[in-house]
């Protein structure tokens, strides 16, 4: 059983270590559909400071059980840290329910889970920056080839 009754994950790229935004033409669609996403967070909020989750997931767990009542979200989108980078100030993520074991979420309750996951992000991604991950990222990309080979972006020209 979790130690935790939200289970977070996610995959972080610094949006400053974007060296070019345009995409290839044999690109996938995913792969443009993901560059365009890119694109609006860095018009959105700017490439210092910023970061891109993918390859995301926020699990809710109602019960105490591995199987009942558990909602899944896949998330993607950005997050903006504060002038140290220490706290999590913004994010834009998009936000769906991917699978759920509860007999139905309402609509109202689906929204506010939606925002719910946003919340549960900004403390999770507070607590990435808190146990040195953050660093430990941007060191790993520093030290690879190509941000692409870290971010399995490889041909998004980077």
């Amino acid at each position: 059983m979790p130690d935790y009754a939200v289970q977070i994950g996610f995959d972080c790229l610094p949006l400053r270590s974007l060296a070019r935004l345009d995409v290839p033409l044999d690109a996938s669609d995913e792969l443009r559909e993901r560059a365009e996403r890119m694109k609006a967070a860095i018009a959105a909020l700017g490439a210092d400071r910023s970061y891109f989750l993918y390859n995301a997931h926020c699990v809710f767990r109602f019960a105490n059980s591995e199987v009942e009542g558990l909602c899944r979200f896949a998330f993607e989108g950005a997050v903006q840290t504060d002038s140290g980078d220490r706290k999590c100030e913004r994010s834009l993520l998009e936000v769906r329910l991917v699978s759920e074991t509860c007999g139905g979420v309402p609509d109202a309750v689906l929204a506010w889970l939606g925002e719910r996951v946003r919340q549960a992000v900004a403390i999770e991604f507070d607590r990435f920056i808190a146990a040195g991950q953050l660093a430990a990222r941007e060191r790993e990309l520093a030290a690879a080839p190509l941000p692409a080979d870290i971010s399995k972006l490889a041909g998004f020209g980077l």
